[in-house]
């Protein structure tokens, strides 16, 4: 029989040990391991069969047991001792209360998809454990930090494999009330409500949950609501699960209903309103749209420029992907249509559509682009590592025409991993006995080469062999998935080695992250396997989009090559890749294998993870890995020629990844510890003798240097610094005085756009050189420019100078003002500087004219520039 209706009953516990339930709803026991050791202490076998979720665990424990603990004062004076302890992290002050007051009171963060435990699956990927970590390290920072995303019903789905080893998806759906969740209610006790209009006089109504990440509130906004019809119940049902008007709504739903919510949670809780939104890639961008929806039909409306100008000052916009096919961009008559409904009754349509148009050189004016969007709504952009912003810059220079890409106002804040959620506790008590600290962060790690060499080495082959462990569990029960009996299952016992080198590759399979690189060369892959003095093992997982077949087929192209009885005790595949197998994939993995195609991985932190655990990392230089490569820790895979084709590209780079496994990082794994006899059972590693003391020298390297450098505590100090702060000043200066500012700027900027089109450099000449200039002379430059509308005020002129190339394209450029000396009548200006000429061989200059106003972020942010 099957139940018509399914709910959860949640535990009511007794008062001596009710904090527990509190425990329990905060997620900080997802990163803090004290929690999760009292939970396994009232009852490890409950503990064990909740698969490490304190909902499902209370739910397991009977009510006497309960009774029994509550009567035991040990347990409720360990109880109470938690509980005071997560007070004390809510309310004590941290790194952020120490700034000045130019830092934001509230922030809103606004992300698709936040992975903070695999309790609350509502991830996909890399965006969104990456959104995950950011709300926890503002939590451990003190970052009065908001989140806002949307409640999936189904959240992503869960994989596994067919026979013939095709990737199949299942969609449990998910129960809120079993959830570490809880529902916002008004005060009267009925649930709080966003509403939107949608076509057809239809409505959209969403509930709003919270869940408890630390010290930051997450809202999550869910269509599955009664009063809703079928089709708007349906929007929040799957992350990235559908296409076209589906994903268009929730995408209005997490923008604009988000901010909706933001200010119900406000209005209820007396929370301060976000100084700064902070857009997480494209999806949320409707946002801004709400925002100035929100400043049109205030009781002091702001016209559409002037709420523009002041939306853009305190928005940050943050884009990850370096590939168009990345973004969504929908048909512009879709958007006409969502909007004629209502959805900002005060903002013209036409400049809704005008945000998003791709109505530059190669572009699609028919389409609406949300990343082009977010970048017009935000006053400050970033990408997610040097490289990608590099990117960035190149791939929407065509909003900024003119500019040279490297002036293009998209910088970048490299991604970090949240160093607690990520660390091994063997690692982390390592940590404590050393360094001092019980609760691992990113700092004292230069302490590890205190540490006895075989001690970290016994340490890394502990973490390898609980990896061996799980992954023989996981395999046996994938294979009985796939239709396998238990019969033919014994070889599982016995899958990887726990002595051998191990190689992890994990990630989500789009074709540019080429899974299969590795089998470019099946017989040199099997060789490397089974090696008679230097064996390797690959443990590998990973998720491809359920509408990516090319994908598909790359997993079951590897899953067939792992079937083949003479290699699958030293390669594996394993389904359902997520948090919770992640926690001994990272660790456990000597090195950890990224491929890309270069430049198209925006960061790639899961080698991030496996760095602050101890294991080196093999990858091509692209994302995080480019900039922080430095020799000692790890290797990096050469790249082909970009004139090479793709096949010769694989080829190429898939034989220098051979060669670097097979020349170098085996041997170094093994150095002495290698048996002379040992044959494809695996090496010998017996005595003192068996520490590879370069390997381990390597280890201490990675975890001093790239421990600090790859912490998201950097990542999100980096981000209040150079993002948020300016960006709280800019809006604050934005409303001042009744958005007086706001309203200033839109006008100024009207006026230049207005005035460009005649702005010309009339002439350029230069005196003070020779007719063989040497180093030292100086050179002045006179450039004449008919204004005519605009002041000199309205205005930056500047000489860039530098080594002229073939084409007179310039290098080391070096860039000096101008001032205006002369008005010579009609709107003509002269203006003057001088240069020194620091350098032989071939110099040029050029001048050039850009907007100047004390409320732009840059001189290329109205893309307007004129050249000489």
């Amino acid at each position: 029989m099957k139940a018509i209706r399914r709910f959860t009953v949640r535990t009511v516990l007794p008062d001596a040990i009710a904090p527990l339930a509190r425990l329990a709803k905060n997620l900080r026991w997802s990163w803090h391991l004290p929690p999760r050791e009292l939970f396994s202490a009232l009852n490890a076998e409950a503990w064990e069969r909740s698969e490490h979720d304190p909902m499902t665990f209370l739910g397991l424990v009977s009510r006497e047991e309960l009774q029994e603990l509550a009567a035991d004062g040990a347990v409720v004076e360990r109880v109470q001792h938690a509980a005071a302890d997560l007070d004390r992290y809510l309310s004590e002050p941290r790194w952020y209360q120490s700034l000045g007051a130019d830092a934001p009171a509230c922030i809103a963060y606004f992300s698709p998809e936040f992975g903070i435990t695999e309790v609350l699956p509502q991830y996909s990927g890399g965006l969104g454990i990456l959104a995950g970590d950011h709300l926890k390290a503002a939590s451990d920072l003190g970052v009065p930090l908001i989140g806002v995303g949307l409640l999936y019903q189904a959240g992503y789905f869960k994989q596994s494999l067919s026979r013939d080893a095709w990737q199949q998806e299942t969609y449990p759906v998910l129960d809120p009330d079993g959830l570490p969740l809880t529902l916002l209610r008004e005060e009267d006790g009925s649930p709080a409500l966003v509403t939107l209009p949608l076509p057809g006089d239809r409505t959209l109504r969403a509930h709003i949950w919270r869940a408890d990440v630390g010290r930051v509130p997450l809202l999550l906004l869910d269509s599955n609501v009664p009063a809703n019809d079928d089709a708007a119940r349906g929007i929040t049902d799957r992350l990235y699960g559908g296409g076209g008007d589906h994903r268009l709504q929730q995408e209005l739903l997490l923008g604009m209903g988000g901010v909706k919510a933001l200010r119900v949670y406000q209005r209820l809780t007396g929370t301060p309103a976000p100084e700064v939104f902070h857009t997480n890639e494209g999806h949320a961008g409707f946002l801004g749209i709400e925002r100035i929806q929100e400043l049109m039909s205030s009781e002091a409306p702001l016209s559409w420029s002037e709420a523009l100008a002041a939306g853009r000052a305190s928005t940050v916009f943050t884009t990850h992907t370096p590939v168009p096919a990345g973004i969504d961009r929908f048909e512009a008559v879709q958007i006409r249509h969502f909007f004629d409904a209502g959805l900002a009754p005060d903002v013209p349509v036409e400049k809704v559509l005008d945000l998003g148009r791709e109505n530059y050189d190669g572009g699609n004016p028919a389409v609406f682009n949300m990343a082009v969007m977010g970048l017009r709504l935000a006053q400050r952009a970033n990408g997610v590592a040097k490289l990608h912003g590099v990117v960035s810059r190149e791939m929407f220079s065509g909003l900024w025409p003119g500019f040279d890409h490297s002036e293009i106002p998209i910088t970048s804040v490299t991604n970090g991993v949240h160093v607690p959620t990520w660390i091994d506790p063997k690692m982390s008590r390592l940590a404590a006995k050393y360094f001092g600290s019980t609760d691992v962060d990113a700092t004292g790690w230069d302490k590890i080469y205190d540490v006895d060499d075989a001690e970290l080495w016994a340490l890394r082959g502990e973490l390898r062999s609980a990896l061996v462990d799980d992954v023989r569990k996981r395999l046996r029960s994938s294979w009985k998935k796939r239709g396998a009996a238990d019969a033919e299952l014994g070889w599982t016992d016995t899958v990887l080695d726990p002595d051998v080198l191990t190689i992890g590759f994990a990630r989500r399979v789009p074709t540019y992250k080429r899974l299969t690189l590795m089998l470019r060369d099946p017989a040199r892959l099997k060789a490397l396997l089974l090696h008679p003095k230097h064996p390797i093992q690959l443990v590998i997982a990973g998720k491809s989009h359920p509408a990516d077949d090319a994908g598909k087929k790359m997993i079951q192209d590897l899953v067939k090559f792992t079937d083949d009885p003479a290699v699958r005790h030293r390669i594996v595949f394993l389904p359902n890749y997520d948090i919770a197998m992640a926690r001994t994939l990272f660790p456990g993995c000597d090195v950890w294998l990224n491929n890309p195609l270069r430049p198209l991985e925006a960061c790639g932190t899961s080698g991030m993870k496996a760095a602050i655990n101890g294991s080196l990392n093999l990858s091509v230089l692209d994302g995080w890995w480019d900039e922080m490569y430095d020799g000692e820790n790890g290797w990096a895979i050469p790249t082909a020629n970009n004139d090479a084709s793709p096949t010769e590209r694989d080829d190429i780079e898939a034989a220098a990844l051979y060669e670097l496994l097979e020349t170098q990082v085996a041997p170094r794994f093994y150095g002495s510890t290698v048996s002379e006899h040992a044959g494809a059972a695996g090496p010998s590693q017996t005595g003192p003798e068996a520490v590879p003391t370069h390997w381990v020298s390597m280890i201490k390297h990675t975890l001093a240097h790239l421990g600090p450098a790859v912490s998201a505590d950097r990542m999100l100090q980096d981000y209040v610094n150079t993002l948020y702060r300016p960006a709280a000043v800019a809006g604050r200066q934005a409303g001042t005085a009744s958005f007086k500012e706001a309203k200033e700027l839109a006008a100024w900027t009207s006026k230049v756009r207005d005035a460009w089109p005649q702005l010309i450099v009339e002439h350029v000449d230069s005196v003070g050189v020779s007719e063989e200039p040497q180093i030292g002379d100086t050179l002045q430059v006179n450039a004449y420019i008919a204004l005519h509308e605009l002041t000199p005020e309205d205005v930056s002129v500047e000489v860039a100078y530098g080594r002229a190339q073939d084409g007179d394209e310039l290098e080391e450029v070096a860039l000096v003002e101008l001032t205006e000396t002369e008005d010579l009548g009609n709107g003509r200006h002269l203006f003057t500087g001088s240069i020194l000429i620091n350098r032989s061989g071939s110099f040029g200059y050029t001048v050039r004219v850009f907007p100047k106003h004390p409320s732009l972020a840059s001189k290329a942010e109205l893309g307007l520039i004129a050249n000489a």
